[in-house]
């Protein structure tokens, strides 16, 4: 197996060999791309297909739920097919499972569509990323994981106001349909310029169906206890229900895993100080980077009132940034030591997350500016330094699997860390409510001033409102709580994206293969 991986170096041209790489880059573009630009317009399709409103959710879980079973099978798949095929069949898939979606007429036939999309989906972003390490030497593998995480994080940034136009422009269903082209021309390309590979279908005769199942239970029970915990409970008994068969089926997936000779999933890359130090990373940066872009649509549209559109165009600013950084990044990752990056970029991305923590009821672009820059300015030395730390030293037989787990722990951050926010907004709005309304009645200006009450109305009062006072105030208390929910959960965020320096140490300075 390690001799036919690392023969996927191509002996042709390195124009070749790059656009089969860009090729597999806008195939996995296009995967992130679609759940962000889905997430913006879930009301419009709500609407058009006569879907109840607490089942509308299910259009994004089912697609991450397949997502996120077919991540770490991504070495596996590549073992069976090669990389050329398993991408090629993987875009093939998404392109019909998109024009599937596009032409769906009901709740369930869309659904089932959104199912196979994020299953073909989720292949994409490891395949990518193991490219990375098998197509090129040390010299170009920078500049290659810079290309490939630029696109993996602006799409999320660029998903609202590509979401947004389609939608006010044309229709829901375009959502899809943008994927059906581009899809195309990159089966075309890849299947004509990446290396070609005898394909070994005995693989099929060491698949462990039983541990494939484990590990879907596990992993799919996980995601839907994080959908319900916040509103639900985390003490609730469906979601403790979830939680308990995860971890009972995880845990046994793990138990049988290890004991295999050929396990479906290789855990043994834990085992590798630098790679369990690049997963932690990638877990922490999956908290900060999909927590961030998930507040800011919250309180732009919950609060500012915005429209996808106009929340496209303020986030826009983060992937700006973004590519201004990229080619600083490349610059220092070949100088540098990817330990001193990775501290440098998590030190800084948790400041970022940290300077919105400050918001009121009228915050805007203004002051949304600089946080997105400071972010934006991070984010490559969050992605870049810890691939290379967790991927850049292991033999090219195991960066496949590793690849699918790296990835996978991204996701999982994400997961949990959007349910964590949920939560925060959930429970601490009422109190935080409660305290601001303690603060008024006490003729606090302060709690005036950023509520945006009428401060003749709080100053030199106190004891309780009248009733037309409480309906006047009331709507503004409520707004201003929620904002500081949010601040609250920025603050823990940017906490806990902090915590991930502690892991730096640890990991060996990395050398080349």
């Amino acid at each position: 197996m390690s001799e036919r991986l690392e023969s996927a170096r191509p002996d042709e041209t390195p124009a070749i060999v790059w656009l089969g790489f860009m090729a597999m880059c806008v195939g996995m573009f296009m995967a992130i791309l679609d759940v962000q630009v889905v997430a913006t317009s879930l009301p419009t399709i709500q609407s058009a297909l006569g879907i109840d409103p607490d089942q509308m959710s299910w259009i994004q879980t089912a697609y991450l739920i397949a997502e996120v079973v077919a991540i770490p099978l991504t070495g596996f798949l590549t073992r069976l097919l090669t990389m050329r095929w398993l991408f090629v069949t993987a875009i093939s898939l998404f392109v019909a499972a998109s024009a599937g979606c596009a032409a769906s007429g009901s709740f369930d036939e869309l659904v089932a569509w959104r199912v196979l999309q994020g299953f073909s989906g989720g292949t994409l972003i490891p395949s990518v990323f193991s490219a990375v390490f098998i197509l090129f030497p040390n010299g170009r593998q920078a500049l290659a994981t810079t290309i490939a995480g630029v696109l993996a994080v602006l799409a999320p940034t660029v998903g609202p106001i590509v979401g947004g136009w389609l939608t006010q422009t044309y229709s829901w269903h375009w959502l899809f349909l943008i994927n059906i082209i581009p899809g195309i021309v990159s089966a075309i390309l890849a299947a004509r310029s990446l290396p070609r590979q005898a394909t070994d279908l005995s693989e099929l005769k060491h698949l462990d169906g039983l541990s494939l199942l484990l590990m879907a239970s596990a992993l799919t029970s996980l995601e839907l206890s994080l959908k319900e915990a916040p509103t639900s409970g985390w003490i609730s008994a469906y979601v403790l229900s979830l939680l308990t068969v995860c971890l009972a089926s995880g845990g046994v997936f793990v138990w049988r895993t290890l004991r295999r000779n050929r396990p479906i999933v290789d855990l043994g890359n834990f085992g590798d100080r630098n790679f369990l130090v690049g997963s932690v990373l990638s877990f922490v940066l999956g908290i900060g980077l999909f927590g961030s872009v998930y507040l800011m649509p919250v309180f732009l549209a919950f609060i500012r009132g915005h429209d996808a559109l106009e929340i496209g165009m303020t986030m826009l600013v983060t992937g700006i940034a973004q590519l201004v950084t990229a080619p600083i990044a490349v610059a220092l990752e070949k100088r540098m030591d990817a330990r001193l990056l990775s501290a440098a970029g998590f030190a800084l991305f948790a400041i970022g997350v940290g300077m919105s923590a400050f918001e009121d009821p009228r915050t805007d672009y203004d002051a949304m500016f600089w946080p997105q820059v400071v972010r934006g300015v991070a984010i490559m030395f969050c992605l870049l330094p810890p691939t290379r730390l967790a991927l850049g030293t292991l033999p090219a037989d195991r960066i496949p699997d590793a690849s699918g787990l790296f990835n996978l722990m991204r996701n999982l951050g994400g997961a949990i860390g959007i349910a964590l926010i949920d939560t925060i907004i959930y429970t601490r709005s009422e109190p935080l409510g409660q305290a601001l309304w303690t603060r008024l009645q006490t003729g606090d200006i302060e709690a005036g001033t950023f509520v945006g009450a009428p401060l003749q109305t709080i100053s030199g009062h106190n004891g309780s409102f009248d009733a037309d006072t409480m309906a006047l105030l009331d709507p503004l208390v409520q707004t201003a709580a929620s904002v500081r929910a949010i601040n609250e959960a920025w603050m823990i965020v940017a906490v806990l994206t902090g915590c991930a320096l502690l892991s730096v140490p640890f990991a060996r300075r990395p050398t080349s293969k």
